[in-house]
């Protein structure tokens, strides 16, 4: 049986930064620690370090903003558009948000790759 500090995921690193985000706490290595262990699991440092660094650079509003914006502006262009001309309008907008989606993806690249 593997121990609480083996079974906690990456993704729980991140939910820790969200959620003291959503409650204007700063994250800190000492508040990220505080929610992992609240929730039960250890800690590890290595990634505490690492994405309290990596997070230090990144606007959390504007990368939360963007990442909700993406379904609706895929969605909209064939919604809007008659019938017959979905194929022709909706072309260049699908590109336009799949351009969108490649640069937000590598921008996250950097931060996905400190959770291996």
């Amino acid at each position: 049986m593997l121990s609480k500090s083996f079974a906690i995921g990456k993704m729980e690193y991140i939910y820790a930064a969200l959620l003291l985000h959503k409650l204007n706490q700063p994250i800190t290595e000492d508040n990220v620690k505080k929610v992992i262990s609240s929730a039960g699991a250890t800690p590890d440092e290595i990634r505490v370090k690492a994405l309290v660094s990596a997070l230090g650079e990144i606007n959390i509003d504007e990368a939360l903003k963007n990442a909700t914006a993406l379904p609706t502006v895929a969605a909209a262009p064939a919604a809007a558009a008659p019938a017959g001309q979905a194929g022709e309008s909706a072309k260049p907008k699908e590109e336009e948000a799949k351009e969108e989606e490649k640069k937000e993806e590598q921008a996250l690249e950097g931060l996905s790759s400190l959770f291996g």
